[in-house]
């Protein structure tokens, strides 16, 4: 068939030209417009190869094969099919598995059913070389595209050079179409719209110990505390209640069987804000929070279906943007208005069964994941300012951070 098909390893394209815009292969480093890149693929394909483009293959690893925000934008592209490899965490590193075998049996495949006459391969690796020769054997055309190389050397297997029928070098004027190296330290840099929320909240300061007088809390006796020794030695005593629980502290209290000795009177809870320590009464936070309506509870089927569309095709995967869109889908389908004035009085913590569908929702895009063996607690944050942002554009009373 007079058709041409890209074969792009994305992990080569993207390393590759994150070295040559950024001075190391780390992906983290660049920012990619997608959609310029299918097109810019697309267009130099058909020019090089003289042959209209049947479609575009991109492999790329993803933790437990995953889609991740990235991909879920370009398998819903025209003409471009996503295979998606493993990636795996070994010795600090991040490496791809399944990605070439897929790619050479992909190659190997097409080639067989003569579905092209061309095939570009955007690659480096040279363990696709047997599936280029097998190819080449098969009748089809192979162009093999580099990506420029930072030290003007090679960045491709020697012997894929030697097989390949035509080759071209992507050069930095056709990477920076598509691609842009972040500012320096631009991983862990506040995005473009100033956020204060998030500041504030990482630099609120640590609450002061406030644990009752000694005097104040009457001693348990050996019977009242669990997992006391009852026979040799000193006896084990639990510790005092805490003057302000935590939510876990709470929940315990809260639990059926659960010694209501050890509940103090007036209990509240406690959490870190924008605002510094915040304190809300155990009992009007619960009866409050319970009264609110879940995203699930409001949404039919058709909405639902209409969301993932949305997720999809639209919905970029940025914190702080996942924040807003589970807002203002919340807020667009609550039918009292007293439910919305009701979570605003909850600021700034967001209610549990919210906050919970909230992050839920927000895993969807590969958020909250771990990365580099720890969570990434200022994902969270701005999650949940995203989502603050937008309650107060549909209550119109915006909740200012400290020191604005």
């Amino acid at each position: 068939m007079d058709r041409c098909i890209v074969l792009v390893d994305a992990g080569y394209l993207l390393g590759a030209a994150a070295s040559l815009l950024a001075g190391e292969p780390s992906r983290s480093r660049i920012t990619v417009d997608h959609t310029a890149l299918v097109q810019g693929l697309r267009e130099r394909a058909e020019a090089d190869t003289e042959r209209p483009l049947l479609r575009i293959y991109w492999f790329d690893g993803a933790p437990d094969r995953v889609p991740q925000p990235e991909h879920r934008r370009l398998r819903v592209m025209p003409r471009v099919t996503v295979r998606l490899g493993a990636l795996t965490r070994s010795d600090g590193r991040w490496a791809q598995k399944g990605v070439d075998a897929a790619m050479h049996a992909e190659l190997t495949e097409l080639a067989r059913n003569r579905a092209c006459s061309d095939v570009v391969l955007v690659t480096g690796d040279g363990d696709l070389l047997p599936g280029m020769m097998a190819a080449k054997e098969h009748g089809v055309a192979v162009h093999l595209w580099a990506v420029q190389a930072a030290d003007g050397d090679y960045n491709q297997s020697e012997d894929l050079v030697a097989e390949a029928d035509e080759r071209r070098v992507l050069d930095r004027t056709w990477i920076t179409q598509a691609v842009r190296a972040k500012e320096p330290g631009g991983v862990c840099a506040p995005p473009p719209v100033p956020r204060p929320e998030i500041a504030a909240i990482l630099s609120a300061p640590l609450p002061e110990p406030s644990l009752p007088a000694a005097t104040d809390v009457p001693a348990a006796e050996p019977e009242q505390v669990p997992g006391a020794v009852a026979r040799g030695g000193p006896q084990e005593r639990g510790q005092a209640p805490k003057g302000v629980p935590t939510p876990k502290d709470v929940a315990a209290l809260r639990a059926p069987g659960a010694q209501s000795v050890h509940q103090p009177a007036g209990a509240t809870l406690r959490w870190s804000s924008d605002k510094g320590w915040v304190d809300r009464p155990v009992a009007a936070e619960t009866t409050e929070a319970a009264s609110l309506p879940t995203l699930a509870q409001l949404t039919t089927a058709e909405q639902r279906w209409a969301d993932r569309e949305e997720d999809i095709t639209t919905v970029g995967g940025d914190p702080y943007e996942v924040g807003e869109v589970f807002a203002r889908r919340w807020t667009g389908r609550l039918t009292d208005p007293a439910h919305l004035q009701r979570l605003s009085g909850m600021y700034p913590r967001v209610p549990h069964r919210i906050d919970g569908e909230l992050l839920r929702y927000a895993a969807r895009f590969g958020l909250l994941a771990h990365k580099d063996d720890q969570i990434d607690e200022q994902d969270r944050y701005a999650i949940r300012a995203g989502f603050w942002r937008e309650i107060d554009q549909r209550t119109a009373t915006p909740h200012t951070p400290v020191g604005n």
